[in-house]
């Protein structure tokens, strides 16, 4: 699937302005109307207004420059997926302020002055690894535009209702005629509604809606990676007019963990070894998130460390790393071990580890001795 930025020709930073543009210029060129039967340009149409639709909407633009095309998936009307326009709606948003209905406008007599979709919201939320791990319900604040309860929206003074625009005779349009083109522009009195409020609504002053801060509930799911995308349907701004609501896009982020890193389902943690223990093996506690089988109350774990065991060595623990958001399936927590040499020896201490070292031979340091005559390899042919 091609880049939207690359089908319109435009740089991934270009202003809205820049974008706009460059669609006029493509749509112009490969529009239906102007080559006729030629299945190439058809296809070319339908692309570019695909990428228009996506790129032009702050929302989804925003979706896709984080994740490509998965940001937009189902965008063509499917469960969950953002909605392009249709091609005549694009057309009068881009060109109606030139062409009016030359290239067939709006269609069925559709009107400006119409209900109104409300606009989408995003909500960025950060949460902890813990809260991933296990799911949480997560309490948000989201400024949104309602529907004024004082004048139910009408924006009128209650007791009063807005009057028909008898300047565009409540389309919203007024039309002009220059010469070929017939030029249609939003009605300047009543700004395209179609309506006028003479006596406005004390709380939205006319506008119909008041901006107020919405607590909502959302339930992060068990497994949500970072970058995850939650839609709240419905609780976007309010609409206009009578208008459904926009949708609500949460985009999940997770904190970096002091002891884990995640790797998919899998979770990493590098654990110190006593330098006794690795060599001698043993057992040691590591950290978990959850409860289980062999983790006791405090989120600890035994780790087996095998006898002889170096700086690098991982230990799988199966079943113990993030849930799956769609299947029972769960990842591993592996740990990494990091030897630790003993510090700040006591006279007596350094003496056992001398007659140690004088007591080990080259088997009991098989990687040492293997380096050792790499090196006197190399030293020899220098000198020679």
């Amino acid at each position: 699937m091609r880049d939207y930025y690359e089908i319109l020709g435009v740089e991934r930073s270009c202003d809205a302005g820049v974008l706009k543009a460059s669609f006029r210029k493509l749509a112009m060129e490969h529009h239906p109307d102007r080559n006729a039967g030629c299945t190439e340009s058809e296809g070319r149409f339908k692309e570019i207004n695909e990428a228009y639709s996506v790129l032009s909407d702050p929302q989804k633009r925003a979706a896709y420059d984080r994740f490509g095309h998965a940001g937009v998936n189902g965008a063509g009307g499917g469960p969950g997926g953002a909605q392009f326009h249709d091609v005549g709606d694009i057309f009068n948003e881009v060109f109606g302020d030139v062409f009016g209905d030359m290239f067939g406008g709006r269609r069925g007599g559709q009107q400006r002055s119409g209900p109104a979709r409300g606009q989408d919201l995003r909500y960025d939320l950060e949460i902890t690894l813990e809260q991933a791990y296990a799911g949480a319900e997560v309490e948000v604040k989201i400024p949104a535009a309602l529907t004024c309860e004082t004048c139910e929206g009408s924006g009128a003074k209650p007791g009063t209702s807005p009057t028909t625009c008898n300047a565009c005779g409540g389309q919203g349009r007024v039309r002009a005629t220059q010469g070929f083109f017939s030029i249609e522009r939003a009605c300047p009195r009543c700004g395209g509604s179609g309506r006028l409020v003479l006596d406005p609504c004390a709380d939205c002053h006319g506008m119909g809606q008041v901006r107020q801060e919405r607590v909502l509930s959302v339930r992060i799911p068990a497994g949500v990676d970072d970058g995850a995308r939650i839609r709240l349907s419905g609780e976007g701004d309010a609409g206009s007019r009578g208008g459904p609501r926009g949708d609500l896009y949460i985009f999940v982020s997770v904190k970096p963990h002091e002891l884990f890193e995640r790797d998919g389902l899998d979770l990493l943690c590098t654990m110190p070894v006593p330098m006794t223990i690795a060599a001698l093996g043993g057992e040691i506690e590591a950290p978990c998130l959850m409860g289980g089988e062999n983790c006791d109350g405090n989120c600890k774990i035994a780790v087996k460390v095998p006898e002889g065991a170096q700086t690098g060595k991982t230990v799988r623990l199966k079943g113990r790393g993030m849930p799956s958001l769609r299947s029972r399936d769960r990842g591993d927590l592996v740990v990494e071990l990091f030897v630790e040499t003993p510090a700040k020896l006591t006279a007596r201490q350094k003496e056992l580890l001398r007659e140690f070292a004088g007591l080990c031979g080259d088997h009991q340091h098989p990687k040492n001795a293997s380096f050792t005559g790499k090196a006197k390899t190399f030293w020899d042919s220098v000198k020679g």
